[in-house]
C-alpha cells in the first residue's frame, strides 16, 4: 500500500536525477568521500588491533623477559669511599642458568620458566649453506610462544638433561633443505656438530614492528637445540678461556686478576662476534594471573639485583602490558580517525541540503504544476525526499566501493594492514541512508510549503 502510495512520486525522484545527472554526481561526491573514508579509516582501525592481537600471541600471555643489559659486568661502585680509600668493584656473572632455578624456586607465581641462547651458525646440507639462528632453549619455550609442531616431538627428559645433538628446526629451514622430503629422523649440520631432525616448527607470520618493538623473530629460520646441548656441543660463555685471561692480565699491566667470560676452544666459532658475555641470552617467565605480573616483575628484579651484586646488568619487561598499553593508545587513535571521517559524512549531507534548497527554488513552477494538478503536500515531501535519499544511497554505494579499494592500497603500498568488515560497510551504508534522509528534509519540507498559486505566477 505504501509503494502504490509512493511509487509515482519516488519515479519522478528518478527521473529529475537523470535528467541532472552531472550536478547530481557532484552532490553526491561528499557521501561518496565520506564513506570511503570511514570505510577506509576503520579498515586500518581493525587492521591495527588484529595486528596487536596477533602480537600478544606471538609474545605469550603473561610472559616477563629478562635480558642483558649495556652495563658491564665488571664496573666499579664508585671514585672512592668517603676516607679516601677506592671502593671494592662489584662483579656479576651476567645472566646464568643459576638464575634461572633461582627465579623457579623463589617466586611463587611461576607457571613455566626457559632459559634462551641464541647464535648465528650456517647450516649445511648436502653442499648446501644456509645462515641460520641456533638456540638453545627448554621445552616450555614451545608454549610460551603457542608454537606448535607440525612435524615430530618436542624434546625428551633423556635429550634435554644430556644436552643430546637433536633439533626442532624452522619451517623455511625444511622447505630449503629437504622440500618434499620428510626431515624427521634426518641429519643437519650446524658448525661442526650434526643434529638430528626431531621436529618441525609451524610456519607463524609476524609483523616487522613486532620484531623491533618488542625483540621477537620468526622462528621459520631457527633451529632449537636443548641448552645442555647448546653449553656441552657447541659454546658456554661463562666458561674461562686461557687466553682471555692472560690478554686481560696483560692489557690491565698484570695487577690483579681479571675474569672475563668466554666460550671454549671450538673448532669452527659462531658466525656473531658480540660482546655479550652472560651466559644467557634471555630468560623468559611466564606468570600464573596478568594481575601478577607488576608484582612479580618487581620481585624477579630485587631477586636478580642481589645476586647480581647490586649491578643493574639486566632488564625486566612485560610484552603484554606494553602492548596493552598500544592497543588502549591506538583505540583512541581509532576514535579520532571515525570522528573525522564522520565529519566528512556530515559535510556530505550539508551539501545535499543546499543542492537541494538551490534546487527547490530552481523547481518552484513544478512545484505549483503538481500541487495544481492534487498532489499534496505529503507527495511533494516523498519526491524531494526520494530524490536526496537516492542520491546519498548511490553516493554510499560507491563510497563502498571506493572505501574496499582504497583499504586494499593502503596495504600494498604503506605496508599497513587493513581489514574491512560486514560491521564497517553496515554502518557506513546506514550512515550514507540516514544523512540523505535527515539533510534532505528540510529542502523537501520547504517544497512542500510552497503556494500554488504563487508557484505557478513565478
Amino acid at each position: 500500500m505504501f509503494i502504490k502510495r509512493y511509487l509515482h512520486d519516488i519515479l519522478i525522484a528518478v527521473e529529475a536525477i537523470i535528467a541532472n545527472r552531472l550536478k547530481s554526481i557532484l552532490t553526491a561526491l561528499g557521501i561518496i568521500f565520506g564513506v570511503a573514508a570511514v570505510i577506509s579509516m576503520m579498515a586500518i582501525g581493525n587492521g591495527a588491533e588484529q595486528e596487536i592481537l596477533e602480537q600478544i600471541k606471538l609474545v605469550g600471555v603473561n610472559n616477563i623477559v629478562i635480558t642483558p643489559s649495556t652495563y658491564s659486568l665488571s664496573d666499579g661502585a664508585g671514585n672512592g669511599s668517603g676516607d679516601g680509600q677506592p671502593a671494592a668493584k662489584k662483579f656479576s656473572k651476567g645472566l646464568t642458568l643459576l638464575d634461572v632455578e633461582a627465579i623457579q624456586k623463589i617466586v611463587p607465581t611461576v607457571e613455566r620458566i626457559t632459559p634462551v641462547i641464541s647464535f648465528n651458525y650456517s647450516a649445511l646440507l648436502n653442499g648446501i649453506s644456509k645462515p641460520v639462528v641456533l638456540e638453545g632453549i627448554d621445552n616450555p619455550y614451545f608454549d610460551l610462544f603457542n608454537m606448535q609442531l607440525a612435524e615430530g616431538k618436542r624434546f625428551n627428559t633423556d635429550q634435554v638433561e644430556k644436552g643430546l645433538p637433536v633439533c626442532v628446526i624452522g619451517n623455511n629451514i625444511k622447505e630449503q633443505f629437504f622440500r618434499q622430503q620428510d626431515p624427521i629422523g634426518k641429519y643437519i649440520k650446524c658448525g661442526q656438530i650434526w643434529l638430528k631432525i626431531i621436529g618441525v616448527v609451524e610456519r607463524r607470520d609476524f609483523t616487522a614492528s613486532a620484531s623491533d618493538e618488542l625483540g621477537i623473530s620468526s622462528s621459520d629460520n631457527k633451529i632449537f637445540i636443548p641448552v645442555q646441548t647448546m653449553l656441552l656441543r657447541f659454546k658456554n660463555r661463562s666458561l674461562i678461556r686461557a687466553d682471555e685471561v692472560l690478554n686481560a692480565n696483560k692489557n690491565s699491566g698484570g695487577d690483579g686478576m681479571v675474569v672475563i667470560f668466554g666460550g671454549p676452544e671450538q673448532t669452527e666459532e659462531p658466525v656473531d662476534n658480540d660482546d655479550n658475555l652472560n651466559q644467557l641470552d634471555k630468560i623468559i617467565v611466564q606468570i600464573e594471573e596478568t594481575e601478577q605480573l607488576n608484582n612479580s616483575a618487581t620481585l624477579i628484579k630485587r631477586m636478580l639485583l642481589r645476586r647480581h651484586s647490586e649491578l643493574y646488568d639486566f632488564e625486566v619487561t612485560i610484552p603484554e602490558l606494553l602492548l596493552k598499553q598500544q592497543q588502549k593508545t591506538k583505540k583512541i587513535f581509532n576514535i579520532v580517525l571515525g570522528v573525522i571521517a564522520g565529519i566528512s559524512l556530515v559535510v556530505g549531507g550539508i551539501g545535499i541540503m543546499n543542492i537541494m534548497l538551490a534546487s527547490v527554488l530552481e523547481r518552484i513552477r513544478e512545484i505549483g504544476v503538481r500541487q495544481a494538478l492534487g498532489a499534496k503536500q505529503k507527495d511533494i515531501i516523498a519526491q524531494f525526499l526520494s530524490e536526496s535519499t537516492l542520491i546519498s544511497l548511490t553516493g554510499g554505494i560507491i563510497g563502498i566501493i571506493l572505501g574496499v579499494v582504497l583499504s586494499k592500497i593502503i596495504t600494498a603500498m604503506f605496508d599497513i594492514k587493513t581489514i574491512v568488515s560486514a560491521f564497517s560497510i553496515f554502518i557506513a551504508f546506514g550512515v550514507s541512508v540516514g544523512v540523505g534522509i535527515i539533510f534532505g528534509y528540510l529542502p523537501a519540507k520547504r517544497a512542500a510549503a510552497n503556494d500554488p498559486v504563487v508557484s505557478l505566477r513565478s
